[in-house]
């Protein structure tokens, strides 16, 4: 988070209650283009869950690609990899999380009309097919950003961007 002090741009380290859950992303550079803009947006925790790679392989081994995208914010952030995000969701439900689920579907709202929570979780899905329904079924509230132009869909981190820019107030 940034302010300013007497003409001069501050950098805060505060963590908020935010996390991001990368569910099936294919994608190491979108996935470390979310992990430098987490950190700039100041997320508590990102979980990678299915097939989303993660900052290290199984033998601990640092992701070129994720790292050549994320800038080191890799290892600003906690993170973890998980198989099933269901039983995560629902904690999280229980722990007073507001869940949002990114996507585009018929019970989507404007991802504008969204307000800051003291406790957010964000959910964001593959590329191509996007969040299954029984994630969906476990968010309180699903969001979309519209599209004017003739492409259905933006890239995943630059719809992470403008998500979390926009409902957590920092535009």
């Amino acid at each position: 988070m940034m302010f300013f002090v007497k003409g001069k741009m501050k950098k805060t380290n505060t963590a908020r209650n935010i996390v991001l859950v990368l569910h099936d992303i294919r994608s190491t550079h979108n996935v470390g283009s979310i992990f430098r803009t987490a950190d700039a947006i100041g997320v508590s925790k990102i979980i990678l869950s299915s097939i989303t790679p993660a900052p290290l392989d199984r033998f601990s081994r640092p992701s070129r690609e994720i790292a050549k995208t994320a800038l080191g914010a890799e290892k600003n952030i906690p993170w973890q990899q998980v198989k099933n995000i269901t039983t995560y969701l629902r904690q999280f439900k229980k722990e007073n999380y507001y869940v949002v689920a990114v996507e585009q579907s018929p019970k989507s709202i404007d991802y504008k009309k969204l307000r800051s929570k003291k406790k957010m979780v964000f959910i964001l899905g593959n590329e191509v097919s996007g969040l299954p329904s029984r994630i969906l079924a476990l968010s309180d509230v699903t969001i979309a950003i519209p599209m004017h132009g003739k492409k259905e869909s933006l890239n995943v981190s630059v719809a992470a961007g403008i998500t979390l820019f926009r409902t957590l107030d920092i535009i």
